[in-house]
């Protein structure tokens, strides 16, 4: 007799990890995790195990889909943020009602939606997958796995009568709220079309609009971010704070608005209050480049506001620390390296104005990949500016300082370029790069 199919939806062969050390482990063999681990589970659970590599060639789209339309029980493993095995899991979520079972190891944090789904967790301390992890991982999926197989895809649960019996009034009104949706963020857009001298009180306006309404954790963190964007005096600030100490608790604890609450915090001056807010949220939530970079940002600050030199080492250290490990998540983003190269310098230990050099290339092939691609980051163009000073590149800080001044840059964006700016133009040692680069700091001061 022929045994139900099993697909597995999982990464193959070594792959990062890109967690924090000590979370978790740098690289997972995803071969010997199957071999030891998930098929002497499926085999036990009656299951034939069938996984993508498998074949001599890769899967082509048709035969993907086909297996997982057809295929009895679909697992996906989640331990790291794989483009396809996200695609895969949503396309089994939509073409099949039951039989799909999200799996993680136990330190891994998964993105915003699939994290609001069950899921099983398995210990994993090490990525080699000794035998005892994988005795471990046998007895914890083995348990996991059967109570989970019968469940609603959240397409199937969602959507009353899917796939062909839904419900025409609930489309209609799905189809009311994308509209006010439409409409709100043409609001936003026109907050930041606006002049910077007005762009608050038009914020203001669409923030009171919404206070009567049911807020959404959407809502909220579109509105948290406009307002950041239109920050330009102390008072404008209090207005960012009293907003998300307004919402209700649930919508405060979101990650995003607790980042945004923290940055608000540090501009105002409360760097220390800001940094502990901020790491209690890597402790819950998990670290990311945000997070440490803005840590590594408020460390920055009070090194520079110290005046003893004993605490401004510690301090850099700290702020290096941090700015490092937000690096090291992920090359392909360029938050955390750019600060690196000056803050390298300023220490100057011995190998450190390698490593600045190192870092700028790093910086400089992120935000050429990031240009490539379309991408509308408004820390592009300020990114590559001061990548430019570390450079000591007057040509090309002239070129992005106009393009930074089109853009037209927040005031707290602007204070934050120029105080790193300032730092790395202590360190050109060309006579006429460094007047140049000093003009272009003068300019974007006036502009």
């Amino acid at each position: 007799m022929i045994r139900p199919l099993c697909f597995m939806v999982m990464p193959y062969g070594r792959k990062a990890t890109q967690v924090e050390t000590g979370r978790g482990p740098g690289e997972i063999d995803f071969n010997a995790l199957w071999d030891r681990a998930y098929v002497p589970v499926i085999e036990s659970l009656g299951y034939e195990p069938v996984r993508a590599d498998q074949d001599t060639g890769a899967l082509i789209i048709t035969q993907m889909l086909e297996r997982l339309y057809f295929a009895d029980l679909v697992l996906a493993d989640m331990s790291i943020a794989n483009g396809n095995v996200y695609y895969e899991i949503g396309i089994r979520h939509a073409a099949r009602p039951q039989g799909c079972v999200l799996l993680a190891a136990d330190w891994s944090r998964q993105l915003f939606d699939v994290a609001q789904m069950r899921t099983v967790r398995y210990p994993l301390p090490e990525g080699e997958i000794t035998e005892a992890t994988a005795l471990c991982v046998r007895q914890a999926i083995a348990k996991g796995i059967p109570p989970l197989m019968g469940g609603l895809s959240p397409m199937h649960a969602s959507i009353r009568g899917y796939p062909d019996k839904v419900d025409v009034t609930t489309a209609s009104t799905m189809k009311d709220q994308m509209s006010r949706q439409a409409a709100f963020q043409a609001e936003l857009r026109a907050v930041r079309a606006a002049p910077r001298a007005e762009r608050m009180a038009r914020a203001q306006r669409i923030v009171q609009a919404q206070a009567g309404a049911s807020m959404t954790a959407p809502v909220a963190i579109a509105l948290a971010l406009m307002l950041r964007d239109c920050v330009d005096t102390p008072a404008d600030r209090q207005v960012m704070v009293d907003f998300i100490a307004s919402l209700p608790a649930a919508l405060q604890a979101l990650p995003e608005l607790a980042e945004q609450r923290a940055l608000a915090m540090s501009q105002a001056g409360s760097h220390v209050e800001a940094i502990a807010a901020l790491e209690a949220l890597v402790a819950t939530a998990g670290p990311t480049q945000e997070r440490l970079g803005l840590i590594g940002g408020r460390y920055k600050r009070l090194a520079r506001a110290s005046a003893v030199p004993a605490e401004q080492r510690r301090l850099l250290a700290l702020a290096i620390d941090h700015y490092e490990r937000g690096m090291e998540l992920d090359l392909n983003e360029y938050y955390c390296a750019s600060n690196l190269p000056t803050l390298y310098r300023q220490r100057g230990r011995k190998g450190d104005e390698d490593k600045a050099h190192s870092v700028l290339r790093i910086v400089i092939a992120a935000c050429e990949r990031a240009r490539r691609r379309g991408s509308t980051d408004i820390w592009l163009r300020p990114t590559l500016l001061a990548a430019a000073f570390d450079a000591g590149d007057a040509d090309k800080a002239e070129e992005l300082s106009d393009e930074v001044q089109a853009e037209g840059a927040a005031a707290w964006q602007l204070a934050s370029i120029l105080g790193a700016l300032d730092a790395s133009l202590q360190h050109v040692a060309d006579v006429e790069a460094h007047e140049r680069l000093a003009a272009v700091i003068d300019g974007l001061r006036a502009g």
